[in-house]
């Protein structure tokens, strides 16, 4: 036979019929039987041959190909189209082993551990996938099927087999089965894997008791784009919202898309806070950096609210459930931030649905009112204007912080009541202030959007007698986040009016340099953030401060620095030649009667007092605890906190040097040292600092697991909620007190 033609190959003389050919002899021979020998010879050495070239031509269509080894596995016949995909010749693979034509993978793995234990067992298979040993990027899959050969009852001889093209088939299949799995928009995956990528994850981590974090991060102002450039605008922007998210998480098959604007990670074995909050602010500040859209500018913000297996939820449902309450939360304290789910949200959701129902009639009620924070001249110390700060008075829960109800009154549509109020009461009661001092409004997006507004103004003006040019708008960047004609409009129709634009919090990630080249602003107020940490070894932001300095120079607008609070922090904004300052270091916000005091006998100069140095963030509060010391375990009150360390009052006469663990509930363990003790309160210095917890407080980094409390004799199922926090009734023996209590010596 030529060669390139169909012939079987092996150890024996190339005639031996095969298998098929055997079966198509014994029906031939079987018909023959009635007739003379030669007449059966002549039969099947034609049917023979009829059947090789069939099976040539079927090899030569491309449909299919053939192949036979010997008894080692090595080929000794492949079909020619085989080799050529390959990019080899039939020469060079003759005498190769069987197995070499096929390549590990890892959807494929099980098979290739398969296919050499057939070949080793001599069994037949059929319809085995297995992909080719190709070069290249394209993927060839072959639907392999071959049965064994004997040269009598025990002498094996090899393989002789078939294989299918079954690319097309694997093609489909897969795109099949990630359509199932991942979003088509942004190929992350989709909720369904997502569920079942936690559920997996939870059940193997139980029995292993490892840790396992969920983000759900929900996008800010993402539904303005949509109304504004459409939804294939939004499209690409969820597209660039995946990109950045696999750049700051490093996986994406630990990032899904849940739908609309939801983002999902799935974070294993990441249990510590700290490293969890600089990933939810790097995700929030990656994504609220401008996005070009189809030749538009686009910002959009980011909110993320993280659940941690086992201390948040065991099952799936418990975490997503508490994850889904911190964004809640995360949302609810102002937008762009994260915030670590805690038991308390459950009761501040309940609280926050309240309080929306009360400052609904807060206004009314007469609970609402103006305070004034003094902006001072950073030279002379004299106090040149005032910011409104709007005060909610609650009936039962006293003041509420602006933190919480101003995001309460924007998200229900209050806001703009608000500020309307806060803008006509500033302008008349900065009318009967002395002297030209200026009175600074807030002005939300959501007001500054609203093509009344400067009506508003000239009606507020009007009616107090105000001048114009005492009167200062403060604009955050979110007014910019959709840059158009209506908002230069609008600038131009405020500074028709006279009054004076100040930009507020400029720096906080989503600032631009164009637009101070066309806004008409006359002040630029450099966000506090820059100055909190500007004095510490190594920081860069007292430069970023000066460069804003100098902008603000070279633009002819004045500067202020906001929350200056040590006098260090303020000898270094004199240095960078910033020209007023807001903040502590003068004065907190006071009433309208205290400020009308003040200003009786002339201007009102403030002389600065304060920490000399920065020291870090402490929060005020009156929260009770427990302290424990060996196997006792007090309540005491909490009433600072800050990274380093925390003051408590309830224990008497205690020695510096005193080793407590304060435990803060929710499995959260401090150790920590008194640093400090006088008589029934305690300053302690911790050993590893607290970090923040996305909400303006502070947390421990790890938690204790309640794995750990089962192996200490507590059952998991049997800890009700709350079950971290200790108590004194179960843990401290009366009759043997380690320190007295300030509640023993009333009682005395």
């Amino acid at each position: 036979m030529a060669a390139g033609k169909f012939s079987w190959g092996g150890g024996k003389p190339s005639d031996a019929p095969s298998e098929g050919s055997s079966r198509l002899f014994g029906k031939i021979a079987a018909r023959s039987v009635a007739k003379p020998a030669q007449l059966a010879i002549n039969a099947i050495a034609g049917s023979s041959k009829d059947a090789l070239l069939l099976l040539q031509n079927y090899e030569e269509s491309g449909r299919g190909w053939f192949w036979s080894t010997d008894a080692e596995g090595r080929i000794t016949y492949l079909t020619e189209s085989v080799c050529e995909l390959l990019g080899l010749t039939r020469d060079e693979l003759i005498g190769t082993p069987f197995t070499s034509l096929f390549q590990q993978a890892d959807d494929a793995a099980g098979h290739q551990r398969t296919l050499p234990f057939i070949l080793r067992k001599q069994s037949k298979f059929d319809d085995l996938p297995l992909q080719a040993a190709k070069p290249g990027e394209d993927e060839i899959w072959w639907s392999v099927s071959g049965r064994p050969y004997f040269y009598g009852p025990d002498q094996f001889g090899g393989y002789r087999g078939s294989g299918t093209d079954i690319t097309a088939q694997r093609i489909s299949a897969k795109d099949n089965s990630r359509l199932a799995t991942y979003d088509s928009l942004t190929g992350l995956l989709n909720r369904f894997r997502m569920g079942k990528l936690l559920e997996t994850t939870l059940s193997a981590f139980k029995q292993q008791r490892r840790a396992c974090s969920v983000m759900l991060i929900d996008l800010d102002r993402f539904k303005h784009v949509n109304d504004t450039l459409g939804h294939p605008a939004g499209d690409a922007l969820l597209k660039q919202v995946a990109e950045r998210l696999i750049k700051v998480v490093g996986d994406r098959e630990k990032i899904g898309r849940l739908g609309g604007d939801e983002f999902q990670i799935i974070l294993q074995d990441v249990d510590d806070r700290g490293a969890l909050g600089d990933m939810a602010e790097k995700i929030i500040k990656s994504l609220s950096q401008p996005y070009s859209v189809d030749g538009s500018r686009c910002i959009i913000g980011a909110s993320v609210g993280i659940a941690v297996s086992p201390f948040d939820g065991q099952s799936s449902e418990e975490l997503i459930r508490n994850a889904d309450l911190a964004l809640y939360a995360a949302k609810g304290g102002g937008r762009g931030r994260f915030r670590f789910y805690s038991s308390e949200l459950l009761q501040a959701a309940e609280d926050r649905r309240v309080l929306e129902e009360d400052l609904r009639d807060a206004l009314e009620n007469n609970q609402i009112w103006l305070a004034y924070q003094p902006v001072v001249d950073a030279k002379t110390n004299v106090v040149t204007g005032f910011e409104a700060l709007i005060r909610w008075n609650h009936p039962e829960r006293g003041d509420i912080s602006p933190a919480l109800f101003i995001p309460i009154a924007e998200e229900t549509n209050l806001i703009g009541q608000l500020g309307e109020w806060a803008l006509q009461k500033a302008c008349e009661q900065a009318a009967t202030w002395p002297g030209k001092l200026r009175v600074a409004v807030n002005v939300s997006p959501i007001q500054f959007a609203n093509d009344m507004l400067p009506k508003l103004i000239e009606g507020a003006l009007t009616t107090s007698g105000l001048s114009p040019d005492r009167l200062e708008l403060e604009i955050t960047e979110g007014v910019f986040l959709q840059e158009s004609s209506d908002t230069d409009a609008m600038f131009q129709a405020l500074k028709k009016i006279g009054v004076r634009l100040a930009l507020d919090d400029f720096g906080t990630g989503y600032s631009s340099l164009g637009y101070l080249r066309t806004a008409p602003f006359d002040k630029i107020k450099i966000d506090q953030s820059f100055v909190r940490t500007a004095t510490e070894p190594g920081s860069r932001d007292g430069a970023i401060i000066a460069a804003i300095v100098a902008l603000a120079d070279a633009l002819d607008m004045d500067t202020t620095a906001e929350g200056i609070e040590s006098l260090d922090q303020l000898a270094m904004i004199r240095d960078l030649n910033v020209s007023h300052v807001q903040g502590f270091v003068y004065s907190q916000a006071v009433s309208n009667e205290v400020l009308l005091e003040r200003l009786r006998a002339g201007e009102w100069s403030i002389v600065p007092s304060g920490p000399a140095v920065t020291r870090g963030d402490r929060l005020s509060m009156y929260r009770k605890i427990g302290a424990i010391h060996e196997n006792h375990c007090y309540n005491v009150v909490l009433r600072n906190l800050s990274v380093s360390g925390a003051l408590i009052e309830g224990i008497l006469d205690v020695p510096e040097g005193t080793k407590f663990v304060l435990d803060f509930g929710d499995g959260q363990l401090a150790v920590s040292t008194v640093v400090r003790s006088m008589g029934h309160q305690q300053g302690l210095a911790f050993e590893e600092r607290l970090v923040n917890d996305g909400n303006g407080g502070l947390c421990t980094s790890r938690r204790i697991s309640p794995y750990m409390l089962a192996a200490a004799g507590m059952p998991i199922s049997n800890l009700p909620p709350g079950y971290y926090q200790s108590t004194e009734a179960e843990t401290r023996p009366k009759s043997l007190p380690v320190f007295s209590t300030v509640s023993d010596w009333k009682a005395g």
